[in-house]
C-alpha cells in the first residue's frame, strides 16, 4: 500500500485503485476524480496521508459535484492499509446533545438511580418486593416504547458518572428488550427476560471489592471467585426476590457459551435459556461501549463488528441476526462521517438496508454546526448520493464543537 501525502494531492487527480482515509475507510473509488472539497475535508481533520495500491492515470476536471459510486460494505472490506497520520485528537462528545431531550434523559436517569437503590438495599441485607424491580421493568419498556431513539442513543452518547453496575445493568436490560421484542415474544415473557437483565449481575455484589474494583489481571482463583456471580444472582433472584426460575436462569446462565465453553455448567447450544442467550449478546456489546477502569470505550461499530465475528462460538446466531436488525451495523446514536465531509449522528435502523440508516446532520459539508435536532434528517436509503465513509469515535469531533 502506497502513501501519499495530501499536500500533493490536487482537484481532478483520478486514482487506479481505491484511494484510503485510514483503515477501510474510503476517500474515492477507483476512476473517481479527487475534489476540492475532498481535500479540503482532509486539511479539515489533521490528515497527512492517504494510502492506494494504484498510481495517479488522468486528470479529470475537478466538477466539485458529490456524484460519488457508493462505498464497499466497511464489513466485507480487508484491512492492512495501515493508517492517516492525524495532527490533532479531537475532544470528547459532551452530554449537552443528549441533554436536549430532557424528558428521555431524565427517564433514563431515574432507571440507573432506582436500580441504584435496588442493588443498594440488595447489598446491605435489605428486604426488597418484587413489585419494586417490576415496577421498574414497567417503566424501563415504556421508556423504550415512547423513546426509543433517544434511550438507545444515551448508551452509546451518555457520559453518566458513578452508578456503574446499575447503569450497565439498566443499559443490558434496554438492549435485551430491543432483542425480545424484535423476536416477537409475548409481554410476560418481555418481562421477564428484561426483569432478568437487570438483575443478571447482582451476584457482584457478593464478592469482595477487591475482585470487582481490580484495574489489573485476575489470578485464577479470583477469576473463579468472579465467575460465581451468576451463581449467587440465581440465588438472590429465586430465593430472596422469590421470582420464577425462567427469571432466575437469565442471571445463572447468561455467561453460558453457544460452542459449550462458558460457565458455570458449561451448557451449550439450545439448552441455553433464550433469556440468557439475549441477556449475553446484549451483555457482551454493552460491555463493549462502556468505560471501563481498564480501557476506553469502543465505537458502536467497531462493537458490532466484533459481534459478528463470533461464528457461532459465543453467541446463538439467530439473537444475534435479531440485535443486528433492531440495532444496525451503525447502531443508533452512532456518530459517522459522510463522503460529502459532513458529520452525523444515526437516528433510526433500517433492518432490510444496515448500511443505509437515517441520519440528523450535526455539522453539514461547509461546517456548520447544528444542535441536536436541528441539522437535516436524511435517509440514505432514498440519498442515493451520500453514504457513510466511516464511523466516528465520539473523541475525534472537531475541536470546533467542543
Amino acid at each position: 500500500m502506497k502513501k501519499i501525502l495530501v499536500k500533493t494531492l490536487h482537484p481532478g487527480m483520478v486514482f487506479s485503485a481505491p484511494v484510503y482515509i485510514e483503515g477501510n475507510n474510503l476517500l474515492v473509488p477507483a476512476g473517481i476524480a479527487v475534489r476540492k472539497k475532498d481535500i479540503d475535508h482532509l486539511v479539515k481533520w489533521g490528515y497527512e496521508t492517504v494510502f492506494t495500491e494504484g498510481d495517479p492515470v488522468v486528470e479529470a476536471p475537478d466538477t466539485g459535484t458529490d456524484e460519488l459510486e457508493p462505498a464497499a460494505d466497511p464489513l466485507e472490506t480487508s484491512g492492512g492499509m495501515g493508517g492517516a497520520k492525524k495532527k490533532n485528537a479531537g475532544t470528547v462528545l459532551s452530554l449537552t446533545d443528549v441533554q436536549e431531550n430532557k424528558s428521555a434523559y431524565r427517564s433514563y436517569i431515574d432507571l440507573i438511580e432506582r436500580l441504584d437503590a435496588v442493588l443498594s438495599n440488595v447489598e446491605s441485607g435489605i428486604s426488597i418486593e418484587p413489585r419494586t424491580v417490576d415496577n421498574l421493568t414497567g417503566r424501563l419498556l415504556q421508556a423504550v416504547r415512547e423513546e426509543r431513539e433517544h434511550i438507545i442513543g444515551f448508551i452509546l452518547g451518555g457520559e453518566v458518572s458513578g452508578h456503574v453496575l446499575a447503569k450497565n445493568s439498566v443499559n443490558t436490560a434496554i438492549l435485551s428488550a430491543l432483542i425480545a421484542m424484535e423476536l416477537k415474544f409475548t409481554h410476560h415473557k418481555v418481562m421477564q427476560v428484561v426483569t432478568g437483565a437487570l438483575l443478571h449481575d447482582v451476584g457482584m455484589l457478593r464478592l469482595p471489592r477487591e475482585i470487582t474494583d481490580k484495574s489489573g489481571g485476575l489470578s485464577d482463583a479470583e477469576v473463579q471467585r468472579m465467575q460465581a456471580h451468576s451463581l449467587y444472582a440465581y440465588k438472590i433472584i429465586t430465593k430472596e426476590l422469590l421470582y420464577a426460575e425462567d427469571v432466575g436462569l437469565v442471571a445463572l446462565q447468561h455467561h453460558e457459551r453457544w460452542d459449550g465453553e462458558g460457565y458455570p455448567r458449561r451448557i451449550s447450544g439450545p439448552d441455553i435459556d433464550m433469556g440468557a442467550r439475549i441477556v449475553s449478546v446484549a451483555d457482551a456489546f454493552e460491555a463493549m461501549v462502556s468505560e471501563k477502569p481498564y480501557r476506553n470505550s469502543m465505537m458502536g461499530y467497531q462493537a458490532m463488528k466484533n459481534l459478528l465475528s463470533d461464528n457461532s462460538r459465543r453467541f446463538d446466531p439467530d439473537v444475534l441476526k435479531a440485535f443486528i436488525k433492531t440495532m444496525g451495523i451503525y447502531p443508533i446514536g452512532s456518530i459517522i462521517l459522510l463522503n460529502n465531509g459532513s458529520i452525523a449522528r444515526v437516528t433510526e435502523v433500517q433492518g432490510d438496508a444496515p448500511l443505509r440508516p437515517r441520519i440528523r446532520i450535526l455539522i453539514d459539508e461547509f461546517g456548520k454546526m447544528f444542535k441536536q435536532d436541528e441539522g437535516d434528517a436524511i435517509d440514505l436509503l432514498t440519498e442515493k448520493s451520500l453514504f457513510i465513509a466511516r464511523a466516528l469515535d465520539p473523541r475525534e469531533l472537531s475541536k470546533k464543537r467542543g
